[in-house]
């Protein structure tokens, strides 16, 4: 999901770091932490896709949790399996935080895209960010450079209330293709011309958040009207329309896609059937049921094939959204995101 705090310090990740124990420990049921700020739907979603199949077929008996927004302040020791973000797990991964994986164990590399399978994360499934309209009040199809041009199509837009994906969004609406918005932000000028831009649409945005005291949701804003479009997690607009009977559009041209990783926390005293879950976790067949039970994409290969049409067209991984799609940079955000972060919520202020 691309909605992060930011990337972490894994300094008191695994039982060495965490000043535990590495010996034999007590006996626990597989715990399975999941990202806190991905909704009930979606974390029943997964549970109905991953965790309940799993715990039938094995017999292993699984404890869900839910991990915090800053996992420097969790005790991930007490977890087995996590659920990580492309920054997060690249951080985890290089403070040693995380099982280097066998991936003999789990089927091998080859069941993933090698974007989504890496010396500790085996990529459980794909979300996008996706540009949002009510088809009901706006007929046209638009794109992000229509969200950038207010004389076109004159109306209030929404974005997520937060710079990861934000300045993407900015350049793209400011005319840079996708091939090019990383290469623009690590030059000279890209930060800068981001900037530019939300300086010139400050007057017409409205800014969502599923975090805080108060979180609202793209959707919201969108359904009221108080929005004409607005970036959007792509699983709650399909959510929307398949439960509130909305009649939101899609656009996964430009939209930022971004890997969901599962990894197996360093010193795990479930080790074994830790590897049985991400084994199971890391089948197509499971991944594919993604789609009807939350809508997010399968990240490993064919979990697309076989869907029918209409489900095609609103899955994030289905080969034409995902050729369409900007996957979402890990390491830039890595190695940015902290003062980048800074500089946006002093933005945000004045």
């Amino acid at each position: 999901m691309i909605r992060r705090s930011a990337p972490v310090r894994w300094l008191k990740l695994g039982c060495l770091a965490a000043m535990v124990s590495c010996g034999p420990a007590a006996a626990r049921d597989l715990t399975v932490a999941l990202r806190p700020d991905i909704g009930a739907f979606a974390r029943a979603g997964l549970v109905e896709t991953f965790v309940t199949p799993f715990a039938a077929a094995s017999g292993i008996k699984i404890e869900i949790v839910d991990r915090g927004r800053d996992l420097a302040r969790d005790e991930p020791a007490s977890w087995d399996v996590v659920q990580l973000n492309g920054a997060e797990l690249l951080t985890a991964c290089a403070q040693g935080g995380l099982e280097k994986l066998d991936w003999t164990a789990i089927g091998g590399r080859d069941r993933l895209p090698p974007r989504a399978a890496s010396d500790c994360g085996a990529g459980a499934f794909l979300t996008s960010i996706v540009l949002a309209w009510d088809r009901d009040k706006f007929q046209a199809t638009p794109t992000w450079a229509d969200f950038g041009d207010i004389a076109k199509n004159p109306g209030k837009r929404g974005l997520r209330r937060g710079v990861v994906g934000t300045l993407e969004i900015a350049l793209l609406a400011d005319g840079v293709a996708p091939a090019d918005i990383y290469g623009t932000l690590r030059g000279t000028d890209g930060v800068e011309r981001a900037f530019r831009k939300l300086d010139q649409l400050r007057p017409y945005l409205v800014f969502w958040t599923r975090e805080g005291p108060k979180p609202v949701d793209a959707t919201a804003i969108l359904g009221s009207g108080e929005v004409l479009m607005t970036s959007a997690s792509a699983e709650r607009v399909v959510e929307a329309n398949r439960v509130q009977g909305r009649n939101f559009g899609l656009q996964f041209a430009g939209g930022l896609s971004e890997i969901e990783s599962w990894a197996i926390v360093k010193g795990s005293p479930n080790l074994p059937d830790a590897y049985k879950f991400l084994a199971a976790a890391g089948d197509p067949k499971v991944q594919a049921r993604l789609m009807n039970a939350v809508a997010f994409g399968g990240a490993a290969k064919g979990a697309a094939e076989g869907l029918p049409p209409d489900v095609l067209a609103i899955d994030p991984a289905a080969p034409a959204n995902l050729a369409a799609a900007l996957p979402l940079d890990a390491a830039f955000w890595r190695d940015n995101y902290d003062k980048l972060s800074v500089r946006f919520e002093a933005w945000l202020a004045r």
